[in-house]
């Protein structure tokens, strides 16, 4: 699509760095340079005041990927694109069926319910909760990988959603500062939320969670 839209040598790119690397590989195949922008600690996804701050005269488009099921405030996106003249791009996520969705929504309601000591996602704008993703406040510590290993052990899958923000990855390393993405990377984690969890397993999923949680002092 960059491509198509001629964009190409010269011209930069507004991408988050909180995701997929191959977003930010995209914009140097054109030739075209990469410029990051923070992401709302909500939705995960560019946030539109940082976005308009990344905004230069060489700044050509921008590519909002939407995230974990939450999509991006795509109105103000717009009309900041609008105003500068800049080609707004969307990555979404894989659409699942009605009746998935639907399960997943009762699950992640299960939970928002019944988890403490951890931050439980927005259920904003629509959530499809592609991924139930909480925060484990760090403190200063790594706290979110030690309780990851604890609940582990506990008997639940779980996984960190983004171990490296691409602007910490070889070949894109920036001297930018994105505070919001390098919280939610120390922070964030995917917790199951599948429409064939047993309630015995949401309960399991609670029990550990919980018992942890009492370790911990949530940044609310």
């Amino acid at each position: 699509m960059l491509s198509a839209a001629g964009v190409g040598a010269g011209d930069e790119v507004i991408v988050p760095a909180f995701g997929n690397v191959e977003v930010a590989e995209a914009v140097t195949r054109v030739g075209a340079t990469v410029v990051f922008a923070d992401i709302d600690p909500l939705t995960y996804c560019l946030d539109p005041r940082a976005m308009e701050a990344a905004v230069t005269p060489r700044s050509a488009a921008v590519v909002v990927v939407h995230r974990f099921g939450r999509t991006a405030d795509m109105v103000r996106l717009r009309e900041i694109g609008q105003r500068h003249g800049l080609l707004v791009l969307e990555q979404g996520e894989s659409e699942a069926p009605y009746d998935e969705v639907a399960q997943r929504r009762q699950r992640a309601a299960y939970l928002d319910g019944r988890l403490s000591g951890v931050r439980t996602p927005d259920s904003g704008d629509g959530h499809t909760y592609q991924q139930y993703v909480v925060r484990v406040p760090g403190n200063g510590r790594p706290d979110r990988d030690a309780f990851a290993r604890a609940v582990r052990a506990r008997g639940v899958e779980c996984r960190v959603p983004v171990k490296t923000p691409v602007h910490r990855m070889p070949g894109f390393r920036r001297d930018v500062h994105l505070p919001e993405t390098e919280r939610a990377a120390d922070e964030t984690l995917a917790l199951p939320v599948d429409g064939t969890l047993t309630k015995r397993e949401m309960q399991r999923i609670v029990s550990a969670c919980n018992a942890l949680g009492g370790l911990l002092q949530p940044a609310f």
